[in-house]
């Protein structure tokens, strides 16, 4: 009845398990993304427990059964997995609980810094090329190159939809490179910035060239925006709408106000809450022995990381080459936070700033580029998809 015997047959789950443990070790002593970290280790653990069951199944026969069979034969994380990821239902409903944390207000008041966030996602597409050179299929190399995105919604989603066999890896890459984004990003900056492009203040290039065009009713504007952009997306790239249409339905609720207030409080709260359990630990429960520890598994993880790398300094160099050609300049920080892992990669930004100088607040210019990297990197993914699926 003990997992002993089975742990000596099988030692490579003892290795799976430290893995587990080191997760949770972030998550909890370091407080990397514990949100997600601790729910994901634990959920490993639990897939590399013998004997227990609670590892994902993935074959032909269980797809064509029902969702009573599964729960039967492969037992209640098979039942939550083929259910709740599978159909591809967390994700957006993930999305939505982001949407109605986000303010929208720091990228409308400067809505040209959204653009940074675009040129972030170039990460994304050079990680795809190199994949296909180095063995990947070109679905694989689409759910690799995603992590460069830094958002782990958006690398499940399209993992699920392309190569639902790397879902593991990609989602232990993603979330693991996102919680070292106070690393990644000092790391890139150092690599490609100088200590006077460092030192540009936001704020007085503000006071020598002010907006021409201020929002006079930003609140309005907030409410419009979900609905313009949902109808942007809706028609240029459809794919991308369950997940930048559900981002968008849960800031409209937020907007709204007091009218759409218990909404607001369900979609941020209890519903966005209970979804990231389950995606946690149905993600991690991916995570047996047989299907990570192989060559794929090390490729993504240099691969997601190569990624990662390629988006921050793709906003920067982007940033780079706009002030050679204007008189207002912009701190390239604000470029390095085109990726997504909001409000993290800003807040980074932010420290970096203030120690060049102590005066330069550029937070809210910061957020601007970062919270447009959401909608990037979700739109990016919808274009891979409707490509490839």
């Amino acid at each position: 009845m003990t997992a002993f015997g089975s742990l000596i047959n099988s030692p490579e789950t003892i290795f799976m398990i430290l893995i587990g443990l080191f997760l949770l070790y972030l998550g909890i002593v370091k407080e990397y993304e514990p949100l997600l970290l601790v729910p994901i280790g634990f959920g490993l653990i639990l897939a590399n427990s013998l004997g227990g069951e609670m590892g994902v199944v993935s074959n032909e026969e269980i797809i064509h059964m029902s969702l009573l069979e599964i729960a039967k034969e492969y037992g209640i994380m098979n039942l939550l997995y083929y259910s709740l990821i599978k159909t591809g239902l967390l994700p957006p409903i993930i999305f939505m609980g982001v949407g109605a944390l986000t303010d929208f207000g720091p990228m409308l008041r400067n809505l040209k810094l959204a653009f940074f966030g675009a040129a972030a996602q170039i990460g994304i597409f050079t990680v795809l090329m190199g994949a296909i050179a180095v063995g990947f299929t070109i679905e694989e190399a689409a759910s690799l190159g995603i992590i460069g995105g830094a958002d782990g919604p958006t690398a499940i989603y399209t993992t699920i939809k392309l190569a639902p066999h790397l879902l593991g890896p990609i989602a232990i890459a993603a979330y693991s490179y996102m919680a070292l984004v106070p690393v990644i990003i000092p790391f890139v900056v150092r690599l490609t910035t100088n200590k006077k492009e460092l030192k540009i203040n936001m704020k007085e290039m503000d006071k020598l060239y002010p907006n021409r065009r201020p929002i006079k009713n930003l609140k309005a504007m907030k409410i419009m925006f979900p609905l313009m952009m949902g109808g942007i997306v809706a028609v240029f790239v459809p794919s991308a709408v369950p997940l930048v249409g559900m981002l968008l339905f849960g800031n409209l609720v937020k907007e709204i106000g007091a009218a759409t207030s218990r909404l607001h409080k369900a979609a941020s709260g209890g519903i966005l809450n209970t979804a990231t359990i389950f995606l946690g630990l149905t993600v991690g429960a991916t995570m047996t022995a047989e299907a990570f520890l192989n060559y794929k598994t090390i490729m993504i993880i240099v691969g997601g990381f190569i990624a990662f790398c390629f988006s921050v300094a793709g906003g920067i160099y982007a940033v780079k080459i706009h002030n050679l050609f204007v008189k207002k300049k912009i701190n390239p920080l604000v470029g390095a936070t085109g990726l997504s892992a909001v409000p993290m990669a800003s807040r980074v930004a932010n420290e970096i700033a203030l120690k060049h100088d102590p005066t330069n607040h550029l937070l809210q210019y910061a957020m601007a580029s970062n919270i447009s990297g959401v909608i990037g990197s979700a739109v990016a993914a919808g274009v891979l998809i409707s490509l490839l699926s």
